[in-house]
């Protein structure tokens, strides 16, 4: 197994079946123009893409620059390989080249895949907290 980080819009397309969706062509190319957009994928020795991890530094003018774990993703017939915790574990030495001061993430509760892959790449759980979104494309409440 070798981890790269994808910087190409057709490498994207070649793993799409490890996104929750199909890749959007501008989205892609938004994402991957940005130089604090980071996405890695995981290749078998055959060289097909068989897991992924995208992570997004975000900056606060009190805190510095952190991490942001925005997802991962392993194709079913590559799981319980460790291919989870090496690419958690790529995007944090990725991080810390960044000059990251952290990494997080945010998990369901009864993900127990997602929470063992990240207690095993040395994620610390933090207290619980409430999660409120968003849904900006529908309109606010109160209007016509």
């Amino acid at each position: 197994m070798r981890i790269e980080r994808v910087t190409d819009a057709e490498e994207v397309h070649r793993g799409a079946d490890l996104f929750d969706a199909p890749p959007i062509p501008e989205a892609t190319h938004r994402f991957l123009s940005d130089p604090t957009h980071h996405l890695l994928f995981a290749y078998d020795d055959a060289g097909r893409p068989v897991g992924m991890i995208s992570g997004v530094e975000t900056t606060h003018p009190d805190k510095g620059t952190e991490m942001l774990i925005y997802e991962l993703g392993v194709a079913p017939v590559a799981r319980l390989q460790g291919i989870g915790t090496a690419l958690v574990s790529a995007m944090a030495d990725l991080a810390r080249k960044a000059g990251c001061y952290g990494m997080w993430v945010a998990t369901e509760n009864d993900n127990a895949a997602a929470l063992a892959t990240y207690r095993s790449a040395g994620a610390l759980e933090e207290t619980t907290f409430t999660l409120l979104s968003w849904d900006l494309l529908v309109d606010s409440p109160g209007q016509t």
